[in-house]
């Protein structure tokens, strides 16, 4: 595939489309309880009850839908930790088409479990000493197969984006929007979103504290790169943002700050008991950085987005004893 320009809102209207009556349209959520222990008015957009149980979907669908004949018949590959392997998989389900998914050895068992359940064949690499980009784009040379990367991709960042706008559309204007970052998709997408229908709102990504590779490489002005950071949001334990994603928030992300992996736990467990929902540490972290006050929201309209709720049980039981 040519080098694509860098995505605008319109493409996040074009993905939109694509996948009306695809996605889910997933809920917006209030808690009174977290209204008050933060003194703003929180509206969660609850992406754990995606297809395959995360946003991911949005964008690997989208990109998918762009495929010609040719790169039907030769099929898809993506390399990632889990949520972008499942939406990969069953994207490539739903076209008919097979999919080739390179994971780390120690991704969670549920995440591996549901990628082969949907139909991808998977491959799996340390990822503490291999680098999987390389691996990916040696398997899709050698395969002729479309390397579809899990938030490089201007056709992921568009699909990505759905998520926020749908949250804008039903909440109106936000004053604050704060988004779980890990390569940059989820963030990158709800920022032009964000910039198209409440311009005023200030967009926050949050990392975890073991790999805050984005909120390095903004202060710099350029990509950092780092190593595999040991983190429980495995969603987010990327090296480094994408170009087109550091592209865009650059430009349309104001700040970047972290989360311990104890207040992920902590978050969690105000999911499960207050609102009764089921979210994975990566989910997480835009949630836990309001509900700490790592950055103030007294009085603001804030979104909040709730990447995804695919965590082990067993894990989830650990982390909540």
């Amino acid at each position: 595939m040519p080098a694509l320009p860098v995505p605008t809102f319109d493409d996040v209207l074009d993905a939109a489309a694509r996948l009306e009556g695809v996605a889910h349209r997933t809920p917006v959520l209030t808690s009174s309880t977290f209204d008050e222990r933060t003194g703003a008015s929180v509206f969660f957009k609850c992406e754990n009850f995606q297809r395959m149980g995360a946003f991911k979907f949005r964008g690997a669908y989208n990109a998918i839908s762009h495929f010609d004949a040719e790169q039907h018949k030769a099929g898809v590959l993506t390399y990632s930790s889990g949520n972008h392997a499942q939406a990969i998989a069953l994207s490539a389900r739903l076209a008919g088409i097979h999919a080739t998914i390179v994971m780390p050895h120690d991704a969670p068992e549920a995440k591996v479990a549901a990628t082969k359940g949907y139909g991808g064949e998977v491959i799996t690499y340390d990822r503490y000493k291999e680098n999987r980009e390389e691996i990916g784009r040696r398997l899709a040379d050698e395969r002729g197969m479309t390397l579809i990367p899990p938030y490089d991709h201007p056709h992921v960042i568009a699909g990505q984006g759905t998520a926020v706008k749908e949250l804008i559309d039903e909440t109106g204007p936000l004053d604050m929007l704060f988004v779980c970052l890990g390569g940059g998709g989820l963030i990158s997408g709800s920022a032009l979103s964000a910039a198209a229908l409440s311009p005023a709102c200030t967009v926050i990504g949050i990392e975890p504290e073991a790999g805050n590779d984005g909120q390095q490489s903004l202060a710099r002005g350029e990509i950092v790169h780092i190593d595999a950071p040991r983190t429980i949001a495995d969603g987010a334990a990327s090296t480094h943002l994408g170009d087109y994603t550091f592209d865009i928030i650059r430009r349309l992300v104001a700040r970047i700050e972290t989360v311990s992996d104890a207040q992920l736990i902590d978050t969690m467990r105000f999911f499960a008991q207050r609102m009764k929902i089921v979210v994975e540490p990566t989910g997480c972290l835009a949630a836990a950085a309001v509900l700490n006050g790592i950055v103030p929201v007294k009085g603001k309209r804030v979104g909040v987005v709730v990447s995804g709720g695919n965590v082990d049980l067993p894990k989830l039981a650990h982390y909540l004893a």
